[in-house]
């Protein structure tokens, strides 16, 4: 497990974070995000990452995983908007009673992954690379979800920063 802090402090990385929790929770079985998002290209990656967050706010690794967009592979809204929906690693993890839950969102996770040269060219003999801005939205309209699947079945984890919830 990695201490996420000093990527979360970037300003290109964001972080949604619940209260402490009352008491613990298993976490048991794949986990899927649904993130809503406008970009600049059609061409796109967005990282996800579940984190157990301590009593000291250490932010550590649970399960992550990146999705590819591209056109055909998200339905694409009116407003330009793509709703990309995939799946994160499996997850076995019990967090304590006091710790939070945070989901860690970005555009990347080079080297990890392969960077996406945002042009729709294959990364690999990709010659040219295109910056892309990304937007991640969160609204009545684009619902951006973290699934986490529970030993006490699905429910409402509210974030503490007075966001609206985030289902788990």
């Amino acid at each position: 497990m990695v201490d996420n802090r000093p990527l979360e402090a970037r300003s290109d990385v964001l972080t949604c974070t619940t209260a402490p929790l009352r008491e613990p929770l298993e976490a048991i079985d794949p986990v899927r995000v649904e993130l809503f998002a406008r970009a600049s290209s059609p061409h796109f990656d967005l990282f996800a990452r579940v984190c157990d967050v301590d009593h000291h706010g250490t932010s550590w690794n649970v399960c992550d995983a990146l999705a590819r967009a591209a056109p055909g592979r998200s339905p694409q809204a009116a407003d330009d908007s793509v709703c990309v929906v995939f799946e994160l690693w499996p997850i076995g993890h019990r967090f304590a009673a006091g710790h939070r839950v945070r989901l860690q969102v970005s555009s990347g996770a080079h080297p990890r992954h392969a960077r996406n040269p945002g042009t729709g060219e294959d990364p690999i003999t990709a010659t040219a690379v295109r910056a892309v801005a990304v937007e991640v939205l969160h609204d009545a309209r684009h619902a951006s979800v973290l699934f986490l699947p529970t030993t006490a079945g699905v429910g409402a984890l509210e974030r503490d920063d007075g966001g609206s919830q985030a289902r788990a």
